[in-house]
Order: structure tokens, then sequence, then C-alpha cells
């Protein structure tokens, strides 16, 4: 089966910088799949922070682009989130998607933002 481990997560104060790290394991289709990084807020939906094709493309939401950066090392199974100029609202649980065939989701690190 197909494991993610997110990692990375923690406390940072507004204005900070993270990265998180999805580790994919059990898959040998890494290299073709799609990568994820989701978030969910407190009482919020889930939603799409940003994706990166097998190829290389990217889709960012449109108010993180510029602060967030996805990319990934297919030589390590992972996928990364480089989350700069950090805000309260961005605090959320976030979570790794992988997506071949069918979707897979890690277990979720916490970000939280706060002074």
């Amino acid at each position: 089966q197909v494991q993610l481990v997110e990692s990375g997560g923690g406390l940072v104060q507004p204005g900070g910088s993270l990265r998180l790290s999805c580790v994919a394991s059990g898959s040998i289709f890494f290299n073709l799949a799609t990568m994820g990084w989701y978030r969910q807020g407190p009482g919020k939906q889930r939603e799409l922070v940003a994706s990166i094709r097998s190829g290389g493309n990217t889709v960012y939401t449109h108010s993180l682009k510029g602060r967030f950066t996805i990319y990934r090392d297919n030589a390590k199974n992972t996928t990364y989130l480089q989350m700069n100029s950090l805000k309260p609202e961005d605090t959320a649980v976030y979570y790794c998607r992988l997506n071949y065939i069918r979707e897979y989701w890690g277990q979720g690190t916490q970000v939280t933002v706060s002074s």
C-alpha cells in the first residue's frame, strides 16, 4: 500500500518560514503521480494549497502564490512545501496527497502561526 508521511510543521511567528516534507513509500508510481498539499484550518473546509504533476507543472491557490512553493525530489519520493511570510490565517493542518489512478492522503502535520 501507499503511505504518505508529512513532517516539518510546528509553531512559528508571523512572518516566519517553514518547510514541509512528504515522504511517499510503497508506490512504484511516484514518478508518474501528481502530488499536492492541502490544508484545513479550524472550522474550515479542506482546500488546495499547491500541486505538482509528474512533469513538474505546478498549480497554486492564487492567494498563496508567491509565498508558498511546491517542489519534488523523485529520487527521494519526497514532496516539499516551502512556506514563507507566514500569517495567522495560514494556521491549519497540512495534508499531503498522492494521485495516480486513485488518491492517497497523509495524516497531516499541524502548522500554527501565532505570536
